[in-house]
């Protein structure tokens, strides 16, 4: 048997227990039985960053972005792409830095977007500027 991985669920926070061998499964939530996975990145806000950045043995990409920045906006179909692509190996995240100032500053976001990603809470990478999904894709392997 395979050890088992802790997944936040990105509907309900709930921490789930899943053997290593099933993530690839399409596993559900044990409390809201929705999907741990689905391919999309997950808004984090003030009320969530912490439980999934904290309480997912899958490493976390976060990108940091903003709704009036032309780079994120032009980078944000590549995330989703890479979403399909890395889950569920890694969690795809995005944090809105306009209205999650306090967090952006935390993490000294200086300029966006910028992709940070995080293994057992920790920040183990962090690259600043639009990425293709190839880029974003490439970027995460050689870290993880």
């Amino acid at each position: 048997m395979s050890d088992p991985q802790h997944i936040v669920c990105p509907h309900c926070n709930t921490v789930n227990r899943i053997p290593s061998i099933r993530l690839t499964d399409g596993p559900k939530c044990g409390k809201c039985h929705k999907p741990l996975f689905s391919a999309q990145p997950l808004d984090l806000t003030s009320r969530n960053f912490q439980k999934h950045i904290e309480h997912n043995d899958v490493p976390v990409l976060v990108d940091f972005w903003a709704p009036w920045c032309g780079p994120c906006k032009m980078m944000a179909p590549a995330f989703e792409k890479a979403a399909e692509q890395l889950e569920p190996a890694v969690r795809l995240a995005k944090l809105n830095t306009e209205n999650e100032q306090q967090i952006a500053a935390q993490f000294r976001i200086q300029s966006i977007p910028t992709i940070a990603l995080f293994r057992n809470g920790r920040e183990i990478g962090r690259r600043a500027g639009a990425m293709s999904t190839p880029d974003i894709v490439r970027w995460v392997r050689s870290h993880v």
